[in-house]
């Protein structure tokens, strides 16, 4: 019998990620993201539920989603559905919980977004970066494809006044699916 183990979330973070690493010192980040639903109730009332989530992701992806990440901002996850299970060590039995593994995700919103300004600047807003890379657990001993060359790019910009020069332009497309080299801040 076929099954299918996929979760696409677009949230907030709830709080700021966690780096840690394995004893193998694959580095693995754990965060919250909350997602909002808005609907009307049977007689017309306004309401809204919240979804709290937690999410792990492991290798480059724990470093950047750490780097570039904090609590507030929004991100677009794809990964898949894992249940961890435990003897509570205060004799409180047998507990358990759901976590969502990412295997891609998607920045959103400008650089500059969110609490603690995210660094750098630039860029205009609503803009969104890819990141996709093979997915690895701490059970996992896949190795990643190899990559290619790096795509061409043209000469850095130079330095002067920032009211000098013209805004950045995206050197991708949307389309463009980003490796772990090819992060553009």
């Amino acid at each position: 019998m076929a099954s299918f183990n996929q979760v696409i979330l677009l949230g907030n973070l709830t709080r700021d990620p966690q780096l840690k690493y394995l004893p193998s010192q694959t580095p693995i980040v754990e965060f919250g993201m909350a997602m909002n639903r808005k609907f009307k109730t049977a007689t017309g009332e306004d309401r809204e539920e919240v979804c709290f989530v937690d999410c792990a992701a492991f290798g480059r992806q724990a470093e950047v989603i750490n780097q570039y990440c904090q609590k507030g901002k929004q991100l677009m996850i794809q990964g898949r559905l894992k249940l961890d299970s435990w003897e509570d060590k205060n004799g409180g039995g047998k507990r358990s919980r759901l976590t969502v593994v990412v295997e891609s995700f998607q920045l959103l919103g400008s650089r500059t977004d969110g609490p603690g300004g995210g660094g750098g600047g630039g860029g205009g807003g609503g803009s969104s970066q890819n990141y996709n890379s093979g997915s690895y657990d701490e059970g996992d001993q896949r190795q990643q494809a190899p990559r290619g060359p790096a795509p061409q790019r043209g000469p850095a910009p130079q330095r002067g006044n920032p009211g000098d020069a013209p805004p950045p332009q995206q050197p991708f497309g949307e389309e463009q699916q980003f490796k772990d080299d090819d992060i553009p801040f």
